[in-house]
């Protein structure tokens, strides 16, 4: 989860949605380095007002496509971005993070 809202990230944040969540799907790539020997790596990076960075979208709808040709149904993209979002979300809950309800009120 990388926090648009930190300082250090303010400048980033506001030339694009995104932007934060690639920077740090890059640190974790050139961290986690020596796995790739061994392991296929792919970080998940999401920033903390909802986008994904691009390699994540990017896996996601290869995850999706493979899921697809074996079910058959073509909206597994769509089911395996949403089940990410409703994860993330009951996260932030557990951490006691607002989660805005439909009536725009907190729901804790």
């Amino acid at each position: 989860m990388a926090s648009t809202l930190a300082g250090s990230y303010v400048d980033t944040a506001a030339t694009g949605a995104g932007l934060v969540a690639d920077q740090a799907a890059d640190r974790k790539t050139a961290k986690y380095a020596d796995l790739r020997t061994q392991y296929v790596f792919q970080p998940v990076s999401v920033e903390n007002l909802g986008p994904f960075s691009s390699s994540t979208l990017d896996f996601l709808r290869d995850l999706g496509r493979r899921i697809s040709h074996i079910s058959g149904d073509d909206r597994e993209v769509l089911f395996v971005v949403q089940r990410i979002s409703v994860t993330i979300q009951r996260q932030w809950r557990n951490d006691g993070v607002a989660v805005a309800s439909r009536d725009g009120g907190p729901r804790w």
